[in-house]
């Protein structure tokens, strides 16, 4: 058995071959790639399709020719933007193509999705020639509210769109150029304020004559920074006047009249460095050489320029920002272009003009000056989240960035002049953007946050199985903790090896069948003490830790030798618990149950009980709403419970409707913090308009997201009828009520639902520890 390694978790895998794999999996399995496309309207009757295409269509196309404005009105112009490119300069990989462009945008459009609800449509051009791809985002252009330009090559970027910016009256971004330099901005303000400098008085240093060099050197410019106070540089040094080798129009904009030449000659003395370089481009020498609190962002990716421990080990009053997430202060282009185009398009602005840019920065920056919320803070733990050195800009997943940068945006570019559509109350506009998110994607990422800044054990009781060893190793890799296997050791080895898993001997494996491994001793007698009053003789339990790899898995849970269990890729959900419930029970006075998560279009449903309980009693239905309505906020949401039946408020009035209502009596008596009511059926339950019309004394301020089923078959079936027939996300069904932390996913899981499973057991680990009075 290879035994447990004391300390903190070892650093991820040496191992990109996996990391490529799992990747390709992921774009690959069900339907490919990481996009669809859904109608926003019911076509479902001949009605419903005469309306939304012929002869219906005839009145907004003539409503659009009488007045083009009107086709945001009547068409997804208003939320909708490109995503060009022609994978001249794809991440760092560089000319790739335009169809090797496509993950890339892919993921844009996701991003786009995931943090502005903006829709964005990836359009790879397949035209290197600077003046085919400006003809063919001319011609597309009627179809989108605006343009993000990705991954082209400098200088035909600069080209691109500045031409496209004179054609079109939508706007058009270049996040590579911009999106770097406002949140360098937003950073740069607030280290400024750190350490007392003006602007104007400031002597900042750019090196990296490229796309985002030289956009964030024109952005400090537009903010106030003279232009005698700033050096560009480049691999042939110092961009001085009359310099003429390496040269073009964009970098003769920013040459200054300097006896420097080197690196190193510019940055002595400097306020500021700003790298957009390559790694190793910032040497200890050229930081001792710079002023007393030296501000020093190293944005080259995916290696800095130099790195913070090296600046901090000379110049411990330093400011340090990089481009990657394992260090404070990183820059982000997500905090910023999904939020200026939600702003833009919103007042249907003809251009992101510099006050919009500005305004984005200056928010950002504001934005990491509040109290950080309890649940960012926390999903950082370990970090401090409090404006200061190691806190210039804001995290990705702050949920406060969907309001407070688009307003901002939107306010620019009504003062500015470039809004069409101006919105009268901000305020207002505010609490619609915070309405467009669903808040459980962001819970589910604080929690994968906290869980990386407290990182836990967590066993895979299905060791041989491929898919196990490789959820074991994303687990891993993603920062999440230590995984342990349970299985035969060659085995688990040699399937390891066959799917290209480099660093096999270190992974982690037990095996319950090694007599000589001494937990496994343990693990024997703590199971006999705790079953042999349950039907268990010692040798029933000598078998069941050899045998049985549940049973096995819960015993390390159960005794401390890992904080939570992952099961059921292979077995089903009822054999799973029952091996479970051997070894672990339930916490006391708690009642356990399964809670399905159901993400559908924006709108999130939890589902309980759809594991355990048969026909549950009105009190057991009681505790479980508690629960999940526990589990909703956690993720989340407020809780709206509805406990479900075939009737409504006793109409008709049957057995099992009594017992669902007398299940509301029960919670009436507790007193809860939550809304709740019941007896009801699924239409009342989540249509606002059929409980307002026909039950308008029903205590449910909106459509419930919490629903309790009367019994486990229409929960069971309810929830999988959902799945299938539903293009949306499921989570779970989430084990709740267990004194330690176990997940049983469901059978065929994914890798991906695996590692998921895994990383929630170890969040409630985290919980159970921090209040142990909380049951996972």
């Amino acid at each position: 058995m290879d035994q447990p390694r004391p300390g903190a978790p070892a650093p991820p895998l040496a191992n990109e071959t996996s990391l490529d794999q799992e990747a390709l999996q992921m774009h690959a399995v069900g339907r490919p790639g990481k996009l669809e496309v859904q109608p926003t309207k019911p076509l479902i009757t001949q009605r419903d399709l005469a309306l939304a295409y012929s002869p219906g269509v005839a009145a907004p196309v003539r409503a659009i020719h009488a007045d083009p404005a009107t086709a945001y009105d009547y068409t997804a112009k208003g939320n909708t933007v490109a995503i060009l490119s022609n994978g001249s300069a794809i991440l760092g990989l560089g000319n790739l193509g335009a169809l090797a462009a496509k993950p890339v945008m892919e993921g844009k459009a996701v991003l786009f999705k995931r943090f502005a609800d903006v829709d964005g449509i990836d359009l790879e051009i397949d035209a290197p020639d600077v003046d085919a791809f400006i003809n063919c985002a001319r011609y597309l252009s009627p179809s989108f509210g605006g343009i993000n330009l990705e991954d082209i090559r400098a200088p035909d970027c600069f080209v691109i769109e500045a031409r496209l910016r004179e054609l079109l009256d939508i706007p058009v971004f270049h996040d590579d150029q911009h999106g770097t330099a406002i949140i360098a901005c937003a950073g740069l303000i607030n280290a400024l304020d750190l350490t007392g400098r003006d602007l104007k008085s400031t002597r900042i240093v750019v090196n990296g004559a490229g796309a985002a060099g030289i956009a964030c050197l024109e952005l400090f410019k537009a903010m106030g920074l003279p232009a005698d106070q700033a050096l560009l540089c480049d691999t042939k040094g110092v961009v001085y006047q009359g310099r003429e080798a390496g040269m073009n129009q964009w970098k003769s904009a920013h040459a200054v009249d300097t006896p420097a030449r080197t690196l190193a000659e510019a940055v002595e003395g400097a306020d500021v460095f700003v790298g957009l370089s390559v790694k190793g481009a910032l040497t200890q020498d050229m930081v001792r050489s710079m002023t007393d609190g030296p501000i020093v962002f190293a944005l080259a990716n995916p290696d800095p320029e130099i790195l913070p421990e090296e600046v901090h080990a000379l110049r411990p009053d330093a400011i340090v920002a990089t481009g990657r997430s394992d260090y404070p202060n990183q820059i982000n282009n997500v905090l910023g272009f999904p939020y200026i185009f939600r702003g833009a398009l919103d007042v249907r602005a003809r251009t992101i003009n510099d006050d919009m840019k500005i305004a984005a920065a200056r928010a950002i920056a504001a934005l990491a000056r509040k109290d950080v919320p309890d649940e960012v803070d926390a999903a950082y733990a370990g970090r401090r989240l409090q404006y200061g050195p190691d806190y210039v800009v804001p995290v990705p997943f702050d949920p406060r960035l969907i309001a407070d940068i688009p307003a901002a945006v939107a306010k620019a570019a009504m003062d500015s002049g470039v809004a069409r559509k101006p919105i009268e109350n901000l305020n207002a506009y505010k609490a619609d953007l915070h309405s467009r998110l669903d808040p459980t994607v962001a819970a589910m990422q604080f929690m994968a946050e906290q869980v990386r800044s407290d990182p836990r054990r967590i066993v895979f009781a299905e060791g041989e199985e491929e898919r196990t060893i490789r959820a074991a190793v994303a687990f891993r890799n993603a920062g999440y903790g230590d995984p342990i296997l349970i299985g035969r050791v060659r085995e688990i080895r040699e399937t390891a090896k066959s799917i290209g898993i480099a660093d096999v001997d270190r992974l982690e494996i037990h095996d319950g069948a090694d007599d000589d491994a001494p937990a496994n001793l343990r693990y024997v007698e703590y199971l006999y003490r705790h079953m042999q009053r349950r039907g268990l003789i010692y040798r029933d339990c000598q078998r069941a830790v050899r045998q049985n790899r549940n049973v096995y898995a819960a015993c390390m849970v159960a005794l401390r030798d890992a904080d939570g269990m992952v099961t059921g890729l292979n077995r089903s959900f009822s054999v799973c618990f029952d091996d479970i419930r051997r070894v672990i029970d339930p916490t006391p006075g708690r009642v356990p149950f399964g809670l399905t998560v159901m993400l559908v279009r924006g709108r999130t449903v939890f589902i309980a009980d759809t594991t355990i309980n048969e026909l549950p009693t009105p009190a057991q239905l009681a505790e479980i709403a508690v629960q999940s309505a526990h589990k909703a906020r956690q993720l989340g949401h407020e809780p709206r419970v509805a406990l479900l039946s075939s009737s409504n408020f006793g109409q008709p009035m049957n057995e099992r409707a009594e017992h669902v209502r007398e299940a509301v009596r029960l919670l009436d008596e507790r007193i809860v913090d939550f809304e709740f009511d019941g007896e009801m059926t699924a239409e009342v339950a989540l249509s606002d308009a059929v409980r307002q019309r026909l039950y308008p004394f029903c205590r449910l301020s909106g459509p419930a997201n919490v629903l309790i089923m009367p019994a486990l078959h229409a929960a069971n079936i309810s929830a999988k009828l959902l799945q299938q027939m539903a293009s949306g996300t499921v989570i779970g069904p989430l084990l709740i009520g267990m004194s330690r932390p176990v997940q049983v996913v469901q059978m065929g899981s994914t890798v991906g639902e695996l590692v998921t499973a895994a990383a929630l057991a170890a969040h409630d680990a985290i919980v159970a520890e921090q209040m142990p009075f909380v049951t996972p």
